[in-house]
């Protein structure tokens, strides 16, 4: 009689894998195959406007009146931040963005978000999923969603990569394994172990992976659930990832190097570059998150260091998505926790502030040239064209065409959609 092992099954499988194939597991890649975007969904779906997300997370929270939201005519609000004039006539940027001011008309700056989180953790999991942080389960991120309802978009490559240093990513939530985007920390570095050694042939490697397979053969058989069947999955994704020439799209030095420094130099702008590589060879979803922005100290000499690396690498990765006839169909995200007070404390910073703030969106059938919503002439409070967390989380859907209205059950049979109760912000699309 087969009882079940003490060991946990994920650790089994990567300790199994490491040993076995002589590689490091790649991470938990998509399922395998095609999907025909919308088959199986709701006859409610929208026709999308975009293929593929690139998404900037500004970890960390951050200040609206010193990037997006300034208010020129409130000085005390203001402190040391100046405000310019953008390429679209009326709409004023901090003087810390100059290169995407020069670029405003291919955005469409979001003045009027609210978050009901004002804490770091709770803020980032509801950005990245549109429900609130529970202990009794774990939702799905957007990338989880647009591979489990449309597949991934390279065979060969993750549906989905996040490119940075953040634990707390939400991943698969509750979906299988094989929805968890792909782990980089350092884009320069590409994927670790993903080469075996030269001493490791393809025939030991292969051998070993059948012995692999023999040996859970009865397991997997006996317990025969979709999550253990995923990660005979991993098995067969890692070996065919490892195989393919779309590996390449992980060689930043591909790129000429004045593109590069274009980008700057630094993990941020390299993490853009990556991923406009990425988008091109079929992957859907890539986050690059960059931070941090929790400037409760010294704001006014914090906030220019981390826009000095921003202002490039947007206004970089816009300049490069639509020379290469990309932007149109790649949906560009620029999204962050909550913004800053309009006080300044005494350490000269601004504290955690969710009551307003501002997002950013460009290319995807999305408007450029517009603001949406708008904050009080202190920044503090929405008084136009409030846009929860939800409802931002609900018009990256939209653009994606993914089914907003269709309900699926996590483990314990709750029922769940891609946005908790969120509406898109229809508008912004032309």
């Amino acid at each position: 009689m087969i009882t079940k092992p003490r060991l946990p099954r994920r650790l089994f499988v990567r300790n199994a894998a490491q040993s076995l194939l002589g590689v490091s597991v790649l991470g938990d890649l998509a399922s395998k195959g095609w999907a025909i975007p919308g088959e199986h969904t709701s006859p409610l779906k929208q026709v999308p406007t975009a293929r593929s997300v690139i998404y900037l997370y500004m970890t960390g929270g951050m200040s609206h009146l010193d990037t997006w939201d300034p208010k020129p005519k409130n000085s005390e609000v203001m402190g040391l931040t100046k405000t310019i004039s953008s390429n679209v006539d009326g709409i004023e940027l901090s003087s810390n963005l100059p290169l995407l001011a020069r670029q405003a008309d291919k955005l469409a700056i979001v003045r009027g978000m609210t978050s009901n989180q004002g804490a770091h953790e709770q803020g980032n999991y509801f950005q990245h999923t549109s429900y609130t942080l529970r202990s009794s389960i774990k939702h799905p991120s957007m990338g989880a969603w647009l591979e489990k309802f449309q597949g991934r978009g390279n065979p060969t490559l993750p549906g989905s990569v996040m490119i940075g240093n953040d634990s707390r990513h939400p991943g698969a939530g509750f979906f299988e394994s094989k929805f968890a985007p792909l782990m980089i920390n350092d884009p320069e570095s590409g994927i670790a172990n993903v080469r075996p050694n030269s001493w490791f042939t393809e025939d030991r490697m292969m051998a070993r992976l059948q012995s692999a397979k023999l040996l859970d053969a009865k397991f997997a058989q006996t317990y025969s659930l979709k999550n253990v069947r995923a990660y005979s999955d991993m098995y067969d994704d890692a070996v065919k990832m490892m195989k393919s020439e779309e590996l390449k799209a992980f060689d930043l030095d591909a790129e000429p190097a004045k593109l590069r420094d274009l980008y700057g130099r630094d993990r941020f702008g390299q993490g853009c570059l990556l991923a406009r590589r990425l988008v091109e060879h079929g992957v859907r979803f890539v986050e690059v998150s960059f931070g941090n922005w929790d400037t409760h100290n010294a704001n006014f000499t914090r906030v220019p260091e981390l826009t000095d690396e921003l202002d490039a690498a947007m206004s970089a990765l816009l300049s490069d998505l639509q020379a290469r006839g990309m932007l149109r169909e790649t949906l560009v995200v620029l999204a962050t926790e909550f913004g800053r007070t309009p006080e300044i404390n005494a350490n000269d910073g601004r504290d955690h502030h969710p009551a307003g703030f501002s997002c950013v969106l460009a290319g995807g059938g999305i408007r450029g040239g517009v603001v949406h919503g708008a904050t009080d002439e202190r920044g503090d409070k929405v008084v136009d064209g409030a846009v929860g967390v939800p409802d931002l989380n609900a018009t990256v859907a939209y653009a994606l065409g993914l089914p907003m209205d269709q309900v699926l059950f996590s483990p314990s049979k709750r029922p769940f959609t891609v946005v908790d109760k969120g509406k898109p912000v229809t508008s912004l699309f032309g």
